[in-house]
């Protein structure tokens, strides 16, 4: 298994992880056990902001391995990504028991507002960790697999599927704004406590999930990359560039389309159930049509087909994206645009792609 994650490294690889494993390490003691004086101190809000930003790096990485490998662009990962979001908000909201507004030590304080009288069938067993982070991967995974089966199946393919994608999205997000649907409303799920008994709050909390998000953005980032530089990544290239002739040849397209598109799915709810309790809030609007079109600009920024650039896409956006809107809000949405289109004209491979392109180039002059 080791084997298969680390075939074929290579430097960019190797120094993404090592970039990662850094980082995992440093932010944590900068900020835990560097004095608050200190130049060098790394504030608490400071940690989560990084560790929102990574969560969202897993899934530019999901989303770059249907997209870049295999050419099925979803707009539709804002809702695998809320799907585990919201599997995480559920146990965190059963850690808060009697410490809620209404101390009742079974239903959440909404439920109570709302007057339900017992907890939903959907929340049961939510109480235990294990059986929250099954639904994290199970929930996305079967959504996919049920999608994608119909989706595939057909041949849609194309601007097609992309829309149909969308407007799978946009059901679950009017689905979830209904106050009987159980889920929060349109206030979604907040005011959490703990988590495996730890107190969300604490520094020591914050800096623990910075550190396991990186590990599960390293570890993402080795299954996609395994999948991609085996035989099975080769069936998935010849299906983006000729999925025809790739038919013609024999091979089953539409499984290789619906494993990798639930592989996908499943990083996305991972992800997902990493930015919650480092947001402190999960609601309806994550399943916005506009946030899975946002993740594609990531991966266009940072390089459609390489990984590494879908996640440096994802990180450099949102850091962008929070700075502008701190200074110039009215701005943001017109700076995206403007930026899809300068990538778009002058970067069509990315940042990342274009790099690599520039000195694999030069390394070849020089070898010539």
């Amino acid at each position: 298994m080791i084997a298969f994650l680390f075939r074929r490294f290579d430097k960019t690889a190797t120094g993404f992880i090592l970039a990662l494993a850094l980082i995992a390490v440093l932010v944590p003691v900068f900020n835990l056990v560097v004095s608050e004086t200190s130049a060098f101190h790394i504030p608490n809000y400071l940690v989560a902001l990084w560790g929102k930003y990574l969560s969202y790096a897993l899934l530019a990485v999901a989303l770059d391995l249907v997209w870049g490998y295999c050419g099925i662009l979803s707009l539709g990962h804002g809702a695998f990504f809320a799907l585990g979001g919201y599997a995480m908000g559920m146990y965190l909201m059963r850690q808060i028991g009697a410490r809620g507004v209404y101390a009742n030590p079974i239903l959440p304080d909404f439920m109570v507002f709302l007057n339900w009288k017992e907890l939903p069938y959907t929340w049961y067993f939510f109480d235990h960790f294990a059986y929250a982070a099954l639904m994290v991967v199970l929930v996305p995974s079967l959504l996919a697999l049920v999608f994608g089966w119909f989706a595939f199946r057909s041949r849609v393919t194309g601007v097609y599927l992309s829309i149909i994608t969308q407007s799978l999205t946009y059901a679950l997000l009017l689905a979830f704004f209904r106050n009987d649907m159980g889920f929060g409303g349109n206030n979604g799920l907040t005011d959490f406590k703990d988590i495996v008994g730890a107190s969300i709050q604490s520094p020591s909390t914050r800096a623990a999930l910075f550190a396991l998000t990186a590990v599960f953005l390293a570890l993402g980032f080795l299954v996609a990359r395994a999948l991609v530089t085996s035989r099975f990544g080769q069936v998935l290239a010849a299906i983006r560039d000729a999925e025809s002739r790739t038919r013609f040849l024999g091979y089953r397209v539409e499984h290789y389309k619906l494993l990798v598109f639930v592989v996908s799915a499943a990083m996305a709810g991972i992800a997902g159930a990493l930015y919650v309790p480092q947001v402190g809030i999960i609601n309806p609007s994550e399943f916005a049509p506009a946030n899975s079109i946002e993740a594609v600009i990531w991966v266009a920024v940072g390089g459609r087909g390489t990984l590494v650039g879908a996640a440096i896409g994802a990180v450099l956006v949102n850091f962008a994206k929070t700075w502008l809107t701190g200074t110039s809000p009215e701005f943001w949405l017109y700076g995206l645009g403007a930026l899809f289109i300068l990538v778009t004209l002058f970067l069509p491979k990315g940042i990342v792609g274009a790099l690599a392109a520039r000195f694999g180039q030069r390394g070849e002059g020089d070898a010539a």
